[in-house]
């Protein structure tokens, strides 16, 4: 069989860096992927990843999704424009106060995390539509179905790729064309590091010193605590992706920590259920949150040792 066409964005880093070293490394040769990133000077990470992988199941072209030509060039660059599979993974992020955020800030994020994916599904689409198959997959977020406090406009930009996708399944279903949502929770990346460090440095005087002790002695603290303790790796919600190839499910929860969460929202359509517990989880039981996240992050441990010492007894 002939290996399937991938084509990746926002590769030089985080999910995209590991999910094209992946499949590139596919011992069954399964794939020939096409790893994107807009800034192709930031490619010795991938290049160092893939190793003898480079130039043979793995080719490396710049792409910026916030650009129509560069996303033409690129996609005419490939033969008879064939893609089997298209993961759209670039984005970026953004946490803090509004008051703090431009209008041009928050539109940056919508361009990249919005329409970018639009504009990628927009240029292969009708290709994938007159071969009746394909795969498009979306690499989204929990921030998606549920809004957490000071992640306003990632959120925002998160819930209008879901909703675009769930009008799009109905549609791509008709030509044989799949369409998945993967939804991570916190992701370790040198990415997302780097927003809450510049979080940390940010000047908050735009917002009232309420809403600035709130994010920086309440919100950011806590962070650390959920992403020490919930947080997975690149490589854990790439082994989801590439599953999610194999029998393409619309949503895929990478993080099973969260799916209380998801289902706290569905419980009461009011939203009252789940706006009252989260207020309380943030402004009066604080402590408790912490403690509870310390548990979960000693539990992970103990399993995470367990899982060792079953592989070096030779169980899987």
């Amino acid at each position: 069989m002939s290996p399937k066409i991938v084509l990746i964005t926002g590769c030089s880093s985080g999910i995209g860096l590991a999910l094209a070293a992946k499949l590139a490394k596919d011992k069954q040769r399964r794939f020939k992927v096409f790893a994107t990133m807009r800034n192709i000077t930031k490619k010795e990470k991938l290049e160092a990843a893939i190793g003898p992988a480079l130039n043979q199941t793995l080719e490396i072209k710049q792409l910026d999704v916030c650009d129509e030509k560069s996303i033409h060039n690129c996609i005419n660059s490939i033969p008879q424009r064939h893609i089997d599979i298209l993961i759209n993974n670039a984005g970026l992020g953004s946490i803090g106060p509004i008051e703090c955020q431009s209008i041009e800030e928050m539109k940056a994020i919508m361009e990249t995390n919005f329409f970018g994916v639009v504009r990628m599904i927009k240029e292969v689409l009708p290709d994938m539509k007159k071969r009746r198959s394909g795969h498009i997959v979306v690499i989204s977020s929990v921030l998606g179905l549920q809004g957490i406090i000071f992640n306003d406009i990632y959120a925002a930009s998160k819930f209008a790729i879901e909703g675009f996708c769930e009008s799009l399944v109905i549609q791509a279903l008709r030509f044989n064309i799949f369409v998945s949502l993967i939804e991570p929770g916190p992701v370790v990346t040198e990415f997302e590091m780097k927003i809450y460090e510049d979080a940390e440095k940010a000047d908050y005087s735009q917002t009232d010193p309420e809403t600035a002790e709130i994010f920086s002695q309440i919100y950011l603290k806590n962070s650390k605590a959920i992403f020490s303790s919930l947080s997975q790796t690149p490589e854990d919600v790439t082994e989801v992706v590439i599953s999610s190839n194999l029998g393409p499910p619309f949503r895929h929860q990478t993080n099973a920590m969260y799916t209380p969460m998801m289902a706290l929202k569905q419980a009461d359509p009011t939203g009252a259920l789940m706006t009252d517990s989260f207020y309380k989880l943030v402004f009066r039981y604080n402590n408790l949150l912490r403690i509870s996240l310390r548990a979960i992050q000693l539990l992970r441990w103990q399993a995470h040792k367990m899982k060792q010492g079953a592989r070096l007894l030779g169980f899987r």
